[in-house]
């Protein structure tokens, strides 16, 4: 049984995993700034947009798999059929948590622009 099939899913690296940045952690299970670190600038830039790069090339690859199982299933290359099943999974709450990312996204900066100086 060396050779498994399933593949354990791979959990969401957290914000300072992906921005590189050290003030980030979590707080309630939500991603904060803490300590007197802050984001500014490019760095705030590059590690808004490396989350969304990481949300929309999980899509891509979930799609890409989703296409290869069910190309298999259709040619009968494929033994688990399951397996068909489990990837249509994976790419659907992929697209569902790019879809939250981007209604977060949008609310935050709608909240931002209410914001009268």
């Amino acid at each position: 049984m060396e050779d498994r099939f399933i593949t354990p899913l791979q959990p969401l690296r957290s914000m300072a995993a992906v921005s590189g940045i050290s003030g980030l952690g979590t707080v309630n299970g939500e991603a904060r700034v803490t300590g007197s670190d802050t984001i500014k600038g490019q760095e705030g830039i590059s590690a808004f947009k490396s989350i969304f790069e990481e949300a929309i090339d999980n899509v891509r690859s979930t799609e890409d798999t989703l296409a290869k199982r069910q190309y298999q299933l259709a040619t009968g290359q494929i033994e688990d059929p399951h397996t068909v099943g489990i990837a249509s999974s994976e790419a659907q709450l992929a697209v569902d948590m790019l879809v939250s990312l981007r209604t977060k996204a949008l609310e935050a900066y709608n909240e931002i622009m209410r914001i009268s100086l």
